[in-house]
């Protein structure tokens, strides 16, 4: 991974155009391929960045950007579409490189881990006709807990949690940007799933266009004694 400190401008070229000023953020290239930037702010969320699988190319800028302070461009230009993002970079103010090795990556709660197997298992529980993709689909931010197609053959992405809340939702959000701008995915809605959602984080995925479903965790695994309620 390399890390460097700059201050640049950034361009996002192709099927969205964003802008952003001259400013000192943090770039991080990965070996996956993708280059994130980040501000001081905001969170874990980068302002923009590009997903793999993508190339990056440092090239000297033109005479009349050398005019305006510009030291080097980077050009990350995406293997799948014509979605470029381009750095131009004016100051160095740090630039190392780190071996991260291979990641284990992230160990759930027993529980939510055990609630992503069986709904991998029994993904009818989110509506006739749904199939399983797969779960734990990578993407550059982190990997959804379930992508599935449902009866139309569209794309869904699942976030499941224990106890639903606000950050979740938010976390979804972030998902469902990011693989809406792949066209072999695209169009993506999203489910949010937890054994308990809060009466906020309903509000919020409504707002966003994603359905809430609520899993009844031991129905799941078949200890739920349905002869035995008063209800």
């Amino acid at each position: 991974m390399r890390l460097v400190i700059a201050r640049c401008s950034v361009d996002y070229v192709g099927r969205l155009k964003a802008h952003l000023p001259l400013a000192t953020r943090l770039l991080v290239v990965k070996a996956d391929g993708s280059v994130l930037v980040h501000s001081d702010g905001g969170s874990y969320k980068p302002l923009n960045w590009m997903s793999p699988p993508a190339t990056m190319r440092v090239a000297s800028p033109e005479e009349s950007e050398l005019e305006d302070g510009v030291l080097e461009q980077w050009t990350v230009q995406s293997a799948k579409t014509d979605d470029r993002l381009i750095v131009n970079v004016h100051e160095v103010l740090h630039d190392s490189s780190h071996e991260l090795g291979v990641d284990p990556g992230l160990i759930k709660d027993g529980v939510e881990s055990d609630l992503q197997r069986l709904l991998a298992e029994q993904i009818e529980t989110l509506g006739p006709g749904y199939s399983l993709i797969r779960r734990e689909y990578f993407t550059a931010i982190g990997p959804v807990d379930i992508l599935a197609r449902d009866a139309t053959g569209a794309t869904v992405a699942v976030e499941l949690k224990r106890r639903g809340d606000i950050d979740g939702v938010e976390q979804l959000t972030r998902y469902l940007e990011l693989l809406n701008r792949d066209p072999l995915l695209a169009p993506v809605r999203g489910i949010f799933a937890a054994q308990q959602i809060k009466p906020q984080a309903r509000v919020l995925a409504a707002d966003r266009g994603i359905d809430c479903v609520t899993l009844d965790y031991d129905a799941m695994r078949g200890v739920d004694d349905v002869e035995s309620r008063l209800f």
